[in-house]
C-alpha cells in the first residue's frame, strides 16, 4: 500500500471522527455524557453503528473523546482570544464576556457543554466524570488566575480571600444566565449578568476603559 493510499484513508478517517465528534458535543450537551452511546449517537447522526465502534472502540472512549473535543471548542471560542489582551482586568473582561457569548449564541445546542455535562456526571465517579471535573478545575483556576494577577498589578483592589469570592462570583453568574436563559429561552439572562459581573469589577476598582467588553 503506498503512502499516498494511507494519507487518504488517514485523513478520510479523521474527517468522519471530527464529523462525529461535532454530533457527539451537541447531543451530550443536551442528553448529557451518560446519554452518549454508540446507539444514540448512530441514530442522532445518521451514521453505522459499527464506523462509530471502529473510530472510538466503546462508550467510554466515545465519552472522552467528546469531552476533549468540547475543551478545544472551549478554548477556541473563549480562552484563545482573551490571551491576546495583557493578563488581569482585560483580559478577564473578554474572558467573562467570550464565555457568555459562547452558551448565547448556542455553540451546543443545550447551551455550556461543562455546565450539562457536571450536572449528569457529577455523581457517578470515573475517567468520565474525572475529565469533566478536571477541566472545569482548570477552567475556573485560570479565570481566578487573571482575578489574581489583576490585584498584584493594582488594577483592582483585593486581598486573597477576596480574590477567590470574586472568582466564584463570576463564574456563578455565568453559569446562572447560561442555565436561566435555557430554561426560559430568551436573551435577558445574560445582559443581566453582563452588567453584574462589570458592578462587581468597578467594585473593586477597576478602570470603566478595562471592562468594555462587559458594558
Amino acid at each position: 500500500m503506498s503512502e499516498t493510499t494511507i494519507d487518504r484513508r488517514r485523513a478520510r478517517g479523521d474527517a468522519s471522527r471530527r464529523l462525529i465528534l461535532d454530533s457527539a458535543t451537541d447531543l451530550a450537551s443536551v442528553e448529557g455524557l451518560d446519554g452518549l452511546t454508540i446507539g444514540r449517537l448512530a441514530e442522532s447522526a445518521g451514521m453505522s453503528k459499527s464506523s462509530i465502534a471502529t473510530l472510538f472502540g466503546g462508550k467510554e472512549a466515545l465519552q472522552l473523546a467528546a469531552v476533549d473535543a468540547a475543551a478545544e471548542i472551549f478554548r477556541g471560542a473563549v480562552v484563545d482570544p482573551a490571551r491576546e489582551l495583557p493578563r488581569g482586568v482585560e483580559r478577564l473582561a473578554k474572558l467573562l464576556r467570550g464565555a457568555l457569548d459562547y452558551s448565547r449564541n448556542r455553540v451546543f445546542t443545550g447551551g455550556c457543554f461543562f455546565a450539562a455535562t457536571a450536572a449528569d456526571m457529577d455523581s457517578k465517579p470515573g475517567p468520565v466524570r474525572d475529565a469533566v471535573r478536571g477541566w472545569l478545575r482548570d477552567w475556573y483556576g485560570y479565570l481566578e488566575a487573571q482575578v489574581r494577577h489583576a490585584a498584584e498589578a493594582g488594577q483592582i483592589t483585593a486581598d486573597a480571600s477576596t480574590v477567590r469570592r470574586l472568582a466564584f462570583e463570576l463564574i456563578a453568574l455565568d453559569n446562572e444566565a447560561n442555565s436561566r436563559s435555557l430554561l426560559i429561552g430568551d436573551d435577558s439572562p445574560y445582559v443581566i449578568a453582563a452588567s453584574a459581573m462589570r458592578e462587581k469589577l468597578l467594585a473593586v476598582g477597576a478602570e470603566p476603559a478595562a471592562l468594555e467588553p462587559l458594558a
